[in-house]
């Protein structure tokens, strides 16, 4: 019975914990374009790879 004493507050503090970090993360606009992401990682942006990485260019 004792230990509830010391696990109720810390399970509330960690449920406030983490809903100010989903509060905090939706002011912040981390979820605001949820499909930008998706759709980046298949594009191939030639103009980002450094130079030795570039496949050479034949005439």
């Amino acid at each position: 019975m004792t230990t509830l004493v010391f696990l109720i507050p810390i399970a509330l503090f960690l449920g406030a914990l983490g809903l100010g970090a989903f509060l905090w993360a939706l002011r912040s606009g981390q979820y605001d374009d949820l499909d930008g992401a998706a759709v980046r990682v298949l594009l191939d942006d030639e103009n980002d790879k450094p130079e030795a990485q570039r496949p050479a260019k034949r005439s």
